[in-house]
C-alpha cells in the first residue's frame, strides 16, 4: 500500500458529547476489551481507549472475531476448525466447519430473554399496541414453524413477506430462520411490480402477506397486489393472509394467519453452516432488476452481536427502536436487538402522523434507550421547530442513531440543543450490502460536530485516492481493506460471482470499494460526503452532494432538492450544474433563488452555485427513500429512462417526467 498522504486541518470541530468517565469502566465494550486482554492476550494497554481496541480488531482478524464469538456466547452446534479459513476478498471463509442458527440466538432463554421478559413492544400509528413476552414469542414462532413444516418448507426454501413492521412479520421470519429457510421481505407500500421484481428472482415457496396497511391516517387495501403475486409466482405452495387492516379480511386461495398458526409443534433449530443464507436483501434496483444480496446466519449473528453489545451498549433491560419498514435493512438490524436480550420497539406507520412529535412521544412512553431515525427525519423536525426534549421526558434516551443519508452539521447541533445534550449522537453509515455499519459510534468515543465518531470494530476503513494512496484528512473513496463476516455470501443468481466482484472489488482489487466519498480525520472520526458516483467536481473543487443539500434544504422555503452535475465522465469541459427545487407550500422560486445563490457561494464555493434552478413537483426517490442522482444524470445525458432506472424501483415514477422532457429539449 502507498504511503499515507496527509492534509492537515488545524481546526478540531466542537465537541458535542463526551463519555462519562465514571460510566466508561462499566460499559460492555470496556468489559470486552478487559476480557480480551486478560483472557486472550490482546495487546490493549488502555482498555478504555477505543483506538487501541480498534487497532487490534483490524490487525488480528482471527483473534478479534474469535473473541467476539466466545465473549458473546455464540451457540455453535459443530465447532469451527478455524476463525478465518481464507481472507480473500471476495471469498473470505469465516468459521469453516461450524454450524449454528440465527433464530436460536434470538429465542433461547437467557439474560433479558426469560419467559416474563418483554421481547417486543409494538405500536401502530392509529394507537393499536401490543406487548409480547419472550414466552409468547417462543409460542408464536413454534406455531408458525409448524405451519411452515406443514407447507413443506425446509432448509434452503424461500419464505417471503409482503408485510409491515409487525409482530406477525417478525414471528414468520424467526420461524423460517429456525428451519434454515431463507427469508426476504418487502414493505406493503411497495408496488406490485417492485415486489415481483424482487421476490420472483428467488422463487419463494410461501408468501406471508397482509390484507392492507395504515399510513398517515389512511387505510390501503393491497389484496389485489397479493392476488397478482400469487398468479405471477408459480413456485408458491401457500399464501398466508394476515388480517392487519380489517380483522375479517379474506382472500381466495389464501390460508388465514389464525389457521396457519393454530397448531403448535416443537421449537427446534436446524443447525446450518456459518455461511448458509439467512435472508436476501435487495439493492435499490435503479437500473435493471434489484440485485439479491445474500447474507449468512453466522456473519449476521456475529456482526449484530458486536454492533448491539459493543458499539451501542445494548443489553437486557434496554429498549431499542429504529424507525424502519420491512423493505429497508434497518428492519433486519432492529430485529438483532433480540440477540442482545434487549426489548425491541416496533412502530408501523408514518413518522409524521398525527405530527412529527409522534416518534419522540413513543420514545418517552416506552423509555427507549437507543432511538434510531433517518437524517431526513431529523432535518424535518428541525425545520418544523420541534423541541422534543422540552415536550417529552427523554431522560431514558441514552443515544440517538441516524442513518440513511449524511446528518448535517445543523442536524447534529439541533439534536444536542432541542432533544438533549445528554444524548450521544450515533451517526452511522454502512448499507444493505453488509446489513451493518462500517462507520459507527461507541460508548467510549466522543461525538464531534458533523462527524461519525469512529470506524466500527473489525472494519478497516480507509479513504483512498484514485491511485490507491491512503489519505488522511482528505476526501477519497471509502475503502474496506480487510474482510468482515457480514459481507455478502453471494448475489442471488450470480453463479460465477462476477456481479459481486463488479459491484465492490474491481476498482481497487483485493479491497471493498463502497461507493461513498469519505474523509478520515486525525481523530479517527469520519465525514461522509455522499455517493462517489454523484459527486460535484467543479473546477477541480470536489464536493459531496450532502454538502450541497445541507445548505439548500436548510432554507424554510425549500421542501426538497436534487443537484446534478451534467459533466460527462472524462469530458474536458464542464457541463451545467443544475439544482431542481421543490418549493415549500406558499413559496415560489423567486422567493428563495437569490438567497440560495448567496448562501451556496459563501458556504460551498462560487463554483458550486448552480447554473440554473428549476422547479419540479417532486424529487425521484427509490423505494428506500434515496435520491436518484445517478439515474437522473443519465437521463439528462440522453440515456432512455427505461435504461437509466427501473420504474418499479421508485416511490414516485411520475417524478421522472420533467427530467425526460428537459433531456428531449
Amino acid at each position: 500500500m502507498a504511503s499515507v498522504q496527509t492534509v492537515t486541518d488545524p481546526e478540531t470541530p466542537e465537541l458535542l458529547w463526551r463519555p462519562d468517565p465514571e460510566q466508561v469502566p462499566h460499559t460492555e465494550i470496556v468489559r470486552f476489551a478487559t476480557w480480551a486482554r486478560d483472557e486472550r492476550g490482546a495487546p490493549i494497554g488502555d482498555v478504555t481507549e477505543y483506538r487501541q481496541l480498534h487497532e487490534w480488531s483490524v490487525s488480528d482478524l482471527e483473534g478479534f472475531w474469535g473473541a467476539v464469538a466466545e465473549f458473546s456466547g455464540v451457540l455453535f452446534h459443530d465447532r469451527p476448525t478455524a476463525v478465518l479459513g481464507s481472507r480473500d476478498m471476495p471469498g473470505a471463509e469465516w468459521f469453516p466447519g461450524s454450524t449454528l442458527n440465527y433464530a436460536e440466538h434470538a429465542l433461547t432463554p437467557g439474560p433479558g430473554r426469560a419467559d416474563a421478559d418483554v421481547a417486543i413492544e409494538f405500536v401502530r400509528e392509529d394507537g393499536l399496541t401490543r406487548t409480547v413476552t419472550h414466552a409468547e414469542l417462543r409460542d408464536q414462532v413454534a406455531r408458525a414453524r409448524a405451519g411452515l413444516v406443514r407447507a413443506g418448507v425446509g432448509q434452503g426454501d424461500r419464505v417471503v413477506a409482503l408485510a409491515p413492521n409487525s409482530v406477525e412479520t417478525l414471528v414468520a421470519f424467526l420461524a423460517a430462520a429456525s428451519l434454515g429457510a431463507i427469508w426476504s421481505s418487502c414493505s406493503p407500500d411497495f408496488g406490485a411490480r417492485a415486489v415481483h421484481d424482487r421476490f420472483a428472482q428467488i422463487e419463494p415457496t410461501v408468501l406471508v402477506a397482509v390484507d392492507g396497511y395504515r399510513y398517515n391516517g389512511k387505510g390501503f387495501d393491497i389484496r389485489s397486489n397479493v392476488a397478482s403475486l400469487q398468479q405471477q409466482m408459480p413456485s408458491l405452495r401457500e399464501t398466508v393472509l394476515v388480517p392487519y387492516l380489517d380483522p375479517d379480511a379474506t382472500l381466495d386461495g389464501t390460508t388465514p394467519w389464525s389457521a396457519f398458526t393454530a397448531e403448535t409443534g416443537p421449537l427446534e433449530f436446524t443447525p446450518v453452516p456459518f455461511d448458509h443464507p439467512l435472508w436476501v436483501l435487495y439493492s435499490s434496483g435503479t437500473t435493471g432488476l434489484p440485485k439479491g444480496i445474500v447474507h449468512g446466519h453466522g456473519g449476521i449473528v456475529l456482526e449484530h452481536l458486536k454492533a448491539m453489545r459493543l458499539q451501542h451498549g445494548l443489553g437486557p433491560g434496554d429498549r431499542f427502536f429504529w424507525f424502519t419498514t420491512t423493505g429497508w435493512m434497518m428492519w433486519n438490524f432492529l430485529v438483532g436487538g433480540l440477540l442482545a436480550g434487549s426489548t425491541i420497539v416496533l412502530f408501523d406507520g408514518s413518522p409524521g402522523h398525527p405530527d412529527l412529535n409522534a416518534l419522540w412521544a413513543l420514545a418517552a412512553k416506552y423509555r427507549v434507550s437507543l432511538f434510531g431515525v433517518s437524517a431526513p427525519y431529523v432535518q424535518s423536525c428541525m425545520k418544523a421547530g420541534l423541541r422534543p426534549g422540552e415536550d417529552n421526558d427523554l431522560s431514558a434516551l441514552r443515544a440517538l442513531g441516524s442513518t440513511g443519508a449524511p446528518l448535517s452539521v445543523e442536524g447534529f447541533r439541533w439534536i444536542g440543543e432541542a432533544a438533549g445534550s445528554h444524548i450521544q449522537i450515533c451517526s452511522v453509515s454502512g448499507g444493505t450490502d453488509v446489513c451493518a455499519a462500517f462507520l459507527a459510534s461507541a460508548p467510549t468515543v466522543p461525538v464531534w460536530l458533523g462527524e461519525l465518531s469512529c470506524a466500527a470494530l473489525g472494519a478497516d476503513v480507509r479513504s483512498f485516492a484514485e491511485d490507491g494512496t491512503d489519505l488522511l484528512d482528505d476526501v477519497g473513496e471509502l475503502i474496506i481493506t480487510k474482510p468482515t463476516p457480514s459481507m455478502p455470501v453471494m448475489f442471488w443468481n450470480d453463479p460465477d460471482g462476477s456481479r459481486l466482484r463488479e459491484a465492490y472489488f474491481e476498482d481497487f482489487p483485493g479491497t471493498w470499494r463502497h461507493g461513498d466519498w469519505v474523509r478520515r480525520t486525525p481523530r479517527d472520526s469520519f465525514v461522509i460526503y455522499g455517493r462517489s458516483d454523484s459527486t460535484l467536481n467543479r473546477g477541480g473543487v470536489r464536493m459531496g452532494t450532502a454538502d450541497f443539500y445541507s445548505v439548500v434544504e436548510g432554507f424554510e422555503g425549500v421542501a426538497d432538492s436534487l443537484v446534478i452535475d451534467t459533466t460527462a465522465l472524462g469530458a474536458r469541459e464542464e457541463g451545467a450544474l443544475l439544482c431542481f427545487l421543490v418549493p415549500a407550500p406558499g413559496y415560489a422560486l423567486d422567493d428563495v433563488e437569490p438567497a440560495l445563490r448567496t448562501a451556496l457561494r459563501k458556504e460551498l464555493s462560487p463554483r458550486h452555485v448552480p447554473d440554473r434552478f428549476i422547479v419540479v413537483d417532486s424529487v425521484p426517490r427509490t423505494l428506500n427513500g434515496k435520491k436518484c442522482e445517478v439515474p437522473v444524470k443519465k437521463i439528462l445525458s440522453g440515456t432512455p429512462p427505461e435504461k437509466a432506472v427501473s420504474a418499479g424501483a421508485l416511490q414516485n415514477p411520475e417524478s421522472l417526467n420533467p427530467f425526460v422532457e428537459l433531456a428531449e429539449r
